[in-house]
């Protein structure tokens, strides 16, 4: 005898999911922008009290955006536009004369877990909501 599967449980699991990803779009948009936020504000901190960059952090700033899909994407880092904000590499790198002051790059790994925890609760809430 053969294996026998049942497919109405799994038909409505995906029929739950597809619905899923329509209502999520909406709050996946509030996770990214929270999570940008936290880095931003994180990388900030991280470059506070510079006697020679004080309007570095300042010029620390993020955008999201819907692409395709949808998927959304932040940007964050200094805005070149802004006063030092051209110092954004030098200060995250160092030069021949400067040593690194990594801000954005250690404010991005610790937020990772946080925003991978959210995405994750966020996915069981909208499930479990149904």
């Amino acid at each position: 005898m053969g294996e026998r599967i049942e497919t109405g449980e799994l038909k409505q699991w995906q029929h739950d999911l597809d619905e899923v990803l329509v209502q999520a779009p909406d709050r996946v948009r509030g996770v990214v922008q929270r999570a940008a936020f936290q880095i931003k504000k994180d990388a900030q901190s991280r470059v506070q009290g510079l006697k020679h960059a004080p309007a570095y952090p300042y010029s620390i700033s993020y955008d999201t955006r819907e692409l395709a899909g949808p998927t959304f994407v932040a940007e964050i880092g200094p805005d070149k536009d802004k006063r030092q904000g051209a110092l954004g590499n030098l200060l995250e790198y160092g030069s021949a004369k400067n040593p690194p002051r990594p801000h954005m790059a250690p404010a991005a790994d610790a937020e990772k877990p946080k925003f991978e925890r959210a995405l994750e609760d966020l996915a069981v809430r909208l499930l479990e909501g149904r």
